[in-house]
């Protein structure tokens, strides 16, 4: 019998979770980048003894705080929601998924509100130098947390290192390092703390840009700006190459996605990058044959290939290929996914069932076909709709494309404020101190925009191949999820206008003379 899935449900609780997660991610990069970029004021500041370095360095430590406040509320609750709407998801992985979430706590949370503390009101109390120990830790901190976030997220998409226990029903922890290291992990941190590096710079140079419109505290923004401008410009290589290393994990392990980025229906040899483009909105072919992938596009020949495999003739697979099958290439179509998949439910519920009487020769027959075809367990609840298996193509290439091209707009904009600040011409440059401003919520929509691709670009999965998103979600009422939704979207908007209140007016307010 086909299991039956309440889509509203479903629906609404992915709405719930991707309201919270992205209201939380609007504050925890600016914590991630201010926190380095703080750590570094404070460390030419004991160097030098300069006072006026102690008055930058609190400005933007209050920053710090602001910011850092309301982004551990809104990541409670998001942790609280796995719990709440996601409790079949926490039951079939909870014994992995739950181990790098307690890491966090138990190292990175206690290592940050043990220092915080210091870093903000230990100045006249403690040491120079313990102090600025403090404000290293506390950076070290927030990107500790993000490590052990981050790894249990690339485990979602690369589920590693563990095996499925068929009498319990949950997966389990087998090899540690293989989750931490895997390459989806690796990929997954150095990109995402890369880019939140970069945004810390975006906010502190368009803050400081601010400044030098309006003709105040000219010394204090220009230092700001030369560290920023640095630490933006490292961060923002850094970025390109941890974004080049992570499409090659996609590429090889979550191909349908990495379709879903260039809008690459039909696979081809030698396949071309899309550096402009308007994807079709949908497939003319419902299974994906004879689809119009573009209404217009422009190429660069080969170098999609390149960008996959580090090879310019490589074969990269469209969604046709992913969904049909390629024997040239040795494709699994999705229909034969499913039907192993639906073996390996089957198999399971045979288990259990020859568990409960003992039936030793059944356990051992319906185990070996569970381990044979348990790789496609999560296929076989597409039976009946395979259509399901292929994300939303428009939205994953437009958020991919979206958030390339303004990664590398920050590379070349830090290039400029380099070579303006080092001809001392930055406070006449009104046009690069506007774009400084311009480019704040333009580095918002960039780091949203790339959760948008991870996360809608491996669509149906929550665990990948093993756990569709329809079989996560909590049995509750869709109208308690809907309340808590408005409840929510009201909370975090009425928190986030609160945040930018306090922010503005500390802006405006700017930095106490002397640094005290």
């Amino acid at each position: 019998m086909t299991e039956t899935f309440d889509y509203s449900l479903i629906d609404w609780s992915r709405a719930q979770f991707a309201l919270t997660a992205m209201y939380h991610w609007i504050f925890v990069p600016l914590t991630l980048g201010l926190g380095f970029i703080v750590a570094i004021m404070e460390s030419i500041y004991v160097k030098t003894g300069n006072p006026e370095w102690k008055r930058v360095t609190k400005f933007w430590m209050t920053i710090f705080g602001i910011n850092f406040a309301i982004g551990v509320a809104t990541g409670i609750i998001l942790e609280f929601e796995f719990g709440t709407n996601w409790s079949n998801y926490s039951w079939f992985v909870g014994d992995i998924f739950g181990a790098p979430l307690a890491i966090e706590g138990i190292m990175a949370f206690f290592l940050e509100s043990t220092f915080i503390a210091v870093m903000f009101f230990g100045w006249n109390k403690v040491s120079k130098m313990f102090h600025l120990v403090s404000t290293w830790l506390v950076a070290f901190g927030a990107s500790l947390s993000a490590l052990w976030i981050l790894v249990a997220n690339a485990w979602m998409q690369m589920p590693v290192g563990m095996r499925f226990n068929p009498d319990t029903a949950r997966n389990e922890m087998v090899h540690f390092w293989d989750i931490l290291f895997s390459p989806m992990a690796v990929s997954k941190f150095t990109h995402t703390i890369a880019s939140s590096y970069l945004l810390g710079a975006i906010v502190v140079i368009g803050i400081s840009s601010w400044f030098l419109l309006k003709k105040r505290h000219l010394v204090f923004a220009k230092r700001s700006i030369v560290v920023a401008a640095v630490f933006g410009l490292l961060t923002s290589i850094f970025t390109v190459f941890t974004g080049d290393y992570s499409a090659k994990a996609v590429a090889h392990h979550q191909p349908m996605k990495f379709a879903a980025f260039e809008g690459l229906y039909v696979g081809q040899r030698g396949a071309p990058l899309i550096a402009i483009g308007v994807v079709s909105s949908s497939p003319d072919d419902p299974d994906y044959e004879n689809v119009k992938d573009f209404v217009f596009k422009i190429e660069i020949p080969n170098f999609l290939s390149y960008m996959a495999f580090s090879d310019f003739n490589a074969f990269v697979p469209g969604v046709n290929d992913l969904m049909q099958g390629n024997e040239e290439y040795g494709i699994m179509s999705a229909a034969e996914k499913i039907a192993r998949g639906k073996l390996a439910i089957d198999a399971l519920a045979e288990y259990k069932a020859a568990s409960k009487v003992n039936d030793t020769e059944k356990l051992e027959k319906t185990k070996f076909i569970l381990d044979e075809n348990f790789k496609y367990f999560g296929y076989g609840y597409f039976i009946d709709d395979p259509s399901r298996l292929v994300p939303n193509v428009p939205l994953t290439f437009y958020s991919f494309h979206l958030m390339v091209a303004l990664g590398m707009w920050f590379l070349f904009f830090f290039a400029i404020v380099l070579v303006l600040v080092y001809k001392d011409k930055i406070s006449q440059a009104k046009f690069w101190l506007i774009m400084g401003i311009v480019n704040i919520p333009l580095a918002y929509i960039a780091s949203q925009s790339g959760w948008v691709t991870a996360e809608m670009g491996r669509q149906p999965w929550v665990i990948q191949d093993l756990m569709p998103t329809m079989t996560a979600v909590s049995k509750l009422d869709v109208n308690a999820v809907l309340t808590t939704f408005i409840l929510f979207a009201v909370i975090f908007t009425a928190l986030l206008i609160a945040e930018l209140r306090i922010m503005f007016k500390t802006i405006k307010n700017g930095p106490k003379p002397g640094g005290n």
